[in-house]
Parts: C-alpha cells; structure tokens; sequence
C-alpha cells in the first residue's frame, strides 16, 4: 500500500479531526524516528498513519476491526501485526516485537499529553516545548486522563529508554512533523 492509498482508507474511517490530525501526527512522529534509526520511512510512517484505521468507527473493536480493514484493503500479515500490536495490553494481545512497534506503542499515547500540553501554551505548539514543561503535565494525572502514564512507561521500559529521552525524541519528532500535520488537515478543510 502506497502513502495516497494509505490516505483514502484512512479518509473512509475517519472523518472527524481530532482523529486525522493524531493520524498525521503519529505517521511524522513515525516517519522521524525511522530516518533517526536508518530505517524505512515510508513504511514506517504509513504504519503511523493507519494506526487507528478502526477507532473513530469502532472503538468497541479497535485494533480487531483493525484487522478486517487492512486485510481487505490488501495489507499483508507484517503490517496488520504492527498495526494491531500498539494496542497491546488495552485492546490487543499481539505484543510488540520490532523495534517500529515498540516505538508506535510508546509514541501513540504520548504524542496525545504533548499535543494537550501544546494546545495550553501561548504559542499553541510544540516549538518552543521543553521536556521539564511535559513532565510537570506527565505527573498530574488529571491533565489529558484519557492519555495512560502506564503506557507511555511501559513503552519506554520496551524500548530501554529512560521517559526523558522518550520525551524529547517524541517532542522533536512532533516539532519536526507539526507544519506538514497543519498542511496536511488544510488541505481536507
């Protein structure tokens, strides 16, 4: 599956923006961290743009109808599993394996308490956020609830990465992605 084919399915699940807008968030969040790592951009970041195919529609099935979507769609056994394993723990027993999935399960819930704590900022961005900022919001567990703390350190334990470096790495890459995400949601306006 190509990027554009990538961004029809994606545009037949979801049509609020909440949803389209952590898409492109985590397809750049994805596509960083594989040019940092030497590893297919492309792939990773359609894996990163697809992640949630089946949450806005199902989210009583999310990450099972996930599976029914993507196969249908001609996707192969790899990246269904990759997709369907950032749900580990929560909404799927597929674990992840690669480090591409362990970074997906540790970024997902994150770029959500960084994109909640940009919106509090003067400056509505991720620009000119620094990682002591995120961890004051991390350790107040009423800011963004629905973002589970436990996921984002389980991922990090996953990874071996201290939550610091886990912060800064995902602030960069949502600084890296934050223009192309407001490009992208311009051009569906």
């Amino acid at each position: 599956m190509n990027r554009q084919e990538a961004v029809q399915l994606l545009k037949k699940y979801n049509k609020e923006e909440f949803h389209l807008i952590h898409a492109f968030t985590v397809e750049g969040v994805m596509r960083y961290f594989a040019r940092k790592l030497g590893e297919d951009e492309e792939y990773w970041g359609i894996v990163g743009l697809l992640h949630d195919i089946d949450f806005e529609q199902y989210p009583e099935e999310h990450c099972h109808k996930a599976r029914e979507i993507l196969k249908e769609a001609g996707a192969d056994e790899d990246f269904i599993y990759s997709i369907c394993s950032h749900g580990y723990g929560l909404c799927s027993e597929l674990e992840p394996k690669k480090e591409m999935e362990k970074i997906l399960f540790a970024t997902d819930e994150l770029t959500g308490l960084i994109w909640a704590a940009a919106k509090m900022r003067p400056s509505k961005s991720t620009k000119d956020m620094e990682v002591s900022s995120l961890k004051k919001k991390f350790k107040d567990k009423k800011f963004a609830a629905g973002c589970s703390r436990d996921v984002i350190k389980q991922g990090a334990e996953m990874l071996g990465w201290e939550l610091d470096k886990l912060f800064e790495d995902t602030i960069l890459a949502m600084r890296d992605c934050e223009d192309y995400v407001q490009e992208e949601m311009n051009e569906i306006k």
